[in-house]
């Protein structure tokens, strides 16, 4: 199943997960609506296609002042942002989140993968948050993980 971050926010928040403020923008004017709309003084402009590693590619841009909102998504969308995931062909950006900046205190990166070898779903977690943990960090402490069977 493929959902895109906000989706995916949306249904933290369906079951109180906590998650920062934020809204779905298919254009620039949106975009902008959304970030007055924010309590926060900085928003994060970031675009949302199904890949990993957004930030590292340009699809992820912190706007310090909400008046930054408008040029940061004139740049993300429409842009084809190429990553591991994408393939060098990679996907345009056809829709952004526009989220509250927050102080981010300790990032996790938390995902259910099928590994298919084995058929079993693994969970993996990971301090190094983001793309790095997609990298399976070598250092133990790092890292953990724990599969199921689905046969």
């Amino acid at each position: 199943m493929n959902i895109h971050e906000y989706q995916a926010k949306a249904l933290f928040a369906k079951y109180q997960i906590p998650v920062p403020n934020g809204k779905v923008a298919f254009n620039t004017e949106e975009a902008q609506a959304a970030a007055n709309g924010l309590e926060s003084a900085v928003a994060v402009v970031k675009a949302q296609i199904h890949a990993g590693g957004r930030g590292k590619a340009g699809g992820v841009k912190l706007a310090r002042k909400k008046a930054d909102v408008t040029p940061l998504a004139e740049e993300i969308l429409g842009k084809i942002l190429i990553t591991p995931q994408t393939g060098p062909q990679g996907k345009e950006v056809k829709k952004l989140l526009i989220e509250e900046g927050v102080d981010i205190a300790k990032e996790l990166y938390v995902s259910w993968v099928a590994d298919r070898a084995s058929t079993s779903i693994v969970l993996i977690a990971s301090t190094e948050g983001g793309w790095r943990s997609k990298r399976w960090p070598r250092t133990p402490r790092k890292r953990s993980s724990s599969s199921r069977s689905i046969r």
